[in-house]
């Protein structure tokens, strides 16, 4: 046992060893170059970054896909290079795999499923998912976590830490400590599975009524903290039906919009990941949603926000506008800053504030899409010093950029200011707040603060 630790403590020093010398070599010279007056080259430095990270199983992998979603979280040449690192990393071996069941559920493991598939369908930065079945022959996937995640976790946060470090150095627009708060919380809670399960009956809960979104079930008798057993849905990627009849096209995305936006407006509750990999498409449109890691349960006064800001857009309302900013934690607004931040919110709410069916880029490139309003709030916010989003706007951003990528993908044409209206018939606060608590309860998750 004392080797065992041994060997961890070892792994563990060497991959925090490995980071932290490539990303502190790199942010050394960047904001060295900065003060001694000589041009830093953001490209070369996130390319090698790109290079350090890219064998690496983990955090950092997820880190990657998250920071490529959030507008202006890094400069776009760092995104660009961390996009590359791999989102479906090569699996670990059956050696491996069996040695972790065994851990998880004893000795015996194999004798508890009547089929278990030694190769992985599928393999992500902090686990690999196999197909099983039970003793009764029902189809499963059962998800494994990697080893010694935890400690993965906090020593590539670490370094997270210096790479925002980096952006502030060289771009002072957007001030990110509430970013790394955030993004840490959100990972910390990926690696409990017990959690995700909890996660996983609250959508079910939701969209019990609801044909066109489904759900798993988990195996509690099979899961643990590190391990998750729930039932297999059958469907197949969305990249599948981008050449699809229009009428179908259009099902999917109905479907997708709901299962996104009605947890939110109906419960504070937003799936934060719309990664084309977390969900399957059913022959008829159907969605099944497949990972629960990333839930993200918000305030009721934070969704009463997001209605607050969709109306104030609507109606040209400032000082709804301005109330809608201050109820999310938004500080320090002037007129010029609610102007540009406006500017982003616009482009965000654009489809649903315009009452006529349409494409959500509304006939922009979709290469194009979001680059000229985000350039334009950059160089203001530059202009006005440092705006500091609060903590629940990183993933609630990141969600509806994610989700109007999917729109993108599936080139809809929908109606998006009716279907965003019928989500809100009735909506009032405190009704959420009551729903929220009620639903919160019932599956042992807390209520956020």
């Amino acid at each position: 046992m004392a080797q065992n630790e041994d060997d961890r403590l070892t792994g563990r020093l060497s991959r925090y060893a490995r980071v932290s010398t490539a990303v502190g070599g790199i942010a050394a010279r960047a904001v060295g170059e900065r003060y001694l007056g000589m041009t830093a080259d953001p490209a070369r430095s996130a390319a090698e970054l790109r290079k350090a990270l890219g064998g690496l199983k983990g955090p950092l992998m997820k880190v990657a896909q998250i920071l490529a979603t959030i507008p202006e979280a890094m400069p776009q040449e760092y995104v660009q290079e961390l996009s590359q690192l791999q989102s479906n990393a090569p699996a670990m071996g059956w050696p491996f795999v069996r040695r972790r069941m065994m851990t998880e559920l004893g000795a015996d493991w194999q004798s508890r499923f009547g089929t278990f598939e030694r190769e992985a369908v599928a393999a992500a930065s902090l686990g690999q998912v196999h197909r099983a079945t039970t003793t009764e022959g029902a189809p499963l996937a059962v998800k494994l976590q990697y080893p010694d995640m935890q400690s993965a976790v906090e020593a590539d946060l670490n370094q997270l830490k210096v790479i925002f470090g980096i952006h502030r150095r060289m771009d002072r627009s957007i001030d990110t400590s509430d970013m790394h708060a955030e993004i840490a919380a959100r990972l910390r809670e990926e690696l409990d599975y017990a959690r995700e399960a909890r996660h996983m009956a609250l959508y079910s809960r939701i969209f019990r009524d609801e044909p066109g979104i489904r759900v798993p079930d988990v195996v509690a008798t099979l899961s643990t903290p590190r391990l998750l057993s729930m039932t297999w849905l059958e469907g197949r990627p969305l990249l599948d039906f981008t050449t699809a009849p229009l009428e179908l096209r259009n099902t999917i995305a109905r479907n997708m919009f709901r299962a996104w936006w009605a947890p939110f407006t109906g419960h504070g509750v937003i799936h934060g990941d719309p990664h084309l990999g977390n969900y399957t498409v059913r022959p008829e449109g159907g969605i099944n949603l497949l990972d629960f890691g990333c839930i993200r349960i918000f305030p009721p006064r934070f969704v009463g926000g997001v209605v607050d800001l969709y109306r104030a857009l609507l109606k040209n309302d400032d000082a709804l506008a301005v109330h809608a900013y201050e109820s999310w934690g938004f500080t320090n607004l002037t007129k010029e800053v609610v102007e540009t931040l406006n500017i982003w919110a616009r482009f965000i709410y654009a489809p649903m504030l315009d009452d006529r069916t349409r494409s959500v880029s509304d006939g922009e490139r979709p290469g194009d899409y979001g680059r000229k309003p985000a350039l334009h709030v950059r160089e203001r916010l530059q202009q006005l010093g440092p705006v500091k989003p609060p903590r629940e706007f990183v993933f609630m951003d990141r969600a509806a950029i994610g989700l109007g990528s999917v729109f993108l993908h599936l080139g809809a044409e929908l109606n998006w200011h009716d279907i965003f209206n019928q989500n809100l018939v009735d909506f009032e606060t405190g009704a959420l707040a009551a729903r929220q608590a009620a639903a919160l309860e019932a599956e042992g998750l807390a209520r956020p603060d």
